[in-house]
């Protein structure tokens, strides 16, 4: 896993228009998103698709992603950050930011780690650094085919939207969380790093997948 910077981020909501400050604690986060093949080690079995084990894994809601998180921790010897109940909105879920397990990251992380220092609409050429619609043939590609960010991370922009820690906005949506970063079905204008997604945490897609991070 690539170790990132303390800092601050300003996040934006284009729909109401507001702004946020963020500060963001070192972490530490994976290169690329969870991939077939790890999921399906970790898990016994990645969901049914055509695509090859180096593809992301998708077609995995968010309460899924935490449940995997916990589930490698375990594996890996590491306290788990989640505690789960039986909500089925994820409303009960809890998170140890303490705990040296895997996890989610936030979506002030997420947009602070994508765009690496930079301060544009992404942080390089579309063609260059994502799989979108104007490039992926209409599917998902292998993780780490297209340029990295200056911090050495891979398909932050495009490929596979990515599900984040963070309640969108619970009192207009209620559960629903956030994804990040566009995915091979998008157009230029979904694959920036500041376009904000949500949908309920049990949502299933073929272009939505997660990426794994550790606290420090």
């Amino acid at each position: 896993m690539i170790e990132i910077p303390t800092g601050r981020i300003v996040l934006r909501d284009e729909g109401t228009k507001t702004t946020w400050n963020a500060e963001v604690a070192g972490f530490r986060m994976a290169p690329s998103p969870v991939t077939r093949e790890l999921y399906g080690a970790v898990h016994g079995a990645a969901p049914a698709s055509p695509a090859g084990p180096r593809t992301p894994v998708t077609e995995v809601s968010w309460l899924d992603a935490v449940r995997f998180c916990n589930l490698l921790s375990r594996t890996s010897g590491l306290r788990p950050c989640y505690s789960v109940g039986d909500d089925p909105d994820g409303l009960d879920a809890a998170c140890d930011w303490e705990a040296d397990g895997y996890r989610l990251p936030s979506e002030a992380e997420w947009e602070y780690a994508c765009r690496a220092g930079t301060t544009g609409v992404r942080h390089g050429e579309l063609d260059e650094i994502a799989w979108h619609r104007g490039n992926s043939g209409g599917q998902v590609h292998d993780v780490a085919t297209r340029a990295p960010n200056a911090w050495g991370l891979h398909d932050m922009i495009g490929n596979v939207w990515e599900w984040c820690w963070d309640l969108y906005d619970p009192g207009v949506y209620g559960p629903y969380r956030v994804f990040r970063g566009g995915g091979a079905h998008d157009l230029p204008r979904g694959c920036r790093a500041s376009c904000r997604r949500k949908s309920h945490p049990t949502l299933r897609i073929d272009d939505l997948g997660f990426r794994l991070v550790r606290s420090l």
